[in-house]
């Protein structure tokens, strides 16, 4: 039962969709402008760069409080709670207090399951999970953003790239299973990205004056 527990006390964290918040408090909801995701990316785009940092650090600050939350509450390993008060569930708690907290920032059930795309969740998951893992992962990433600003490719290639890593290190299958289940639902929710990537038309990182007044796109 700490699974079910673990993915709903995540999913409620999940909930707090900051970008959404945000973007209320400066009049406007930002699903509508920009690229019409609730994320840390098309706030910098739609409202500049410090809001899109601070959408950034509440987005995975959430997802870490979920994933110490759990592995306090039914003695999981994490990141941040190790030997802290024993381990004998695992990973486990962590793990899925922190799909449910992407599952919650993605699918809200205030907004008409409506909100981002979970990618500044997913790295804070990877970094909860284990530490050295995620730098791996992480270093990867750093490199191809450093190369082409675009934060979706760098986006995919992270998540094609940690559950590699977590088989390479031997982790817990249950572990990689909900990794992997989760990477694809994530390609799913990029598959507009993924044809303006093929098709040489995705946006690069950085904030873009006129994206506040663009349609959505489709």
């Amino acid at each position: 039962m700490f699974r079910l527990y673990s993915l709903l006390i995540g999913y409620l964290f999940g909930c707090f969709q900051s970008a959404y918040i945000i973007g209320r408090l400066k009049g406007i909801d930002i699903r509508e402008h920009g690229s019409g995701n609730a994320g840390f990316t098309n706030t910098t785009r739609v409202l500049g760069k410090d809001l899109g940092y601070l959408v950034f650090f509440l987005d995975t600050f959430k997802v870490i409080l979920a994933c110490i939350a759990a592995s306090l509450i039914f003695r999981g390993d994490s990141t941040f709670t190790y030997g802290f008060r024993g381990y004998p569930a695992g990973v486990l708690p962590c793990a899925y207090a922190g799909i449910g907290a992407i599952l919650g920032h993605i699918f809200p059930f205030y907004l008409g399951f409506r909100g981002g795309k979970g990618i500044a969740s997913s790295l804070a998951l990877m970094l909860c999970i284990n530490w050295k893992v995620a730098l791996i992962t992480f270093a990867v990433g750093i490199a191809i953003v450093a190369v082409t600003r675009i934060i979706s490719l760098t986006s995919l290639v992270m998540l094609a790239v940690y559950p590699i890593t977590l088989i390479i290190f031997k982790f817990n299958w249950e572990v990689v299973a909900l990794i992997l289940c989760f990477s694809v639902l994530t390609y799913i929710k990029h598959i507009p990205n993924i044809k303006r990537l093929l098709n040489g038309t995705e946006s690069k990182f950085g904030y873009d004056k006129n994206a506040k007044n663009e349609e959505v796109k489709q």
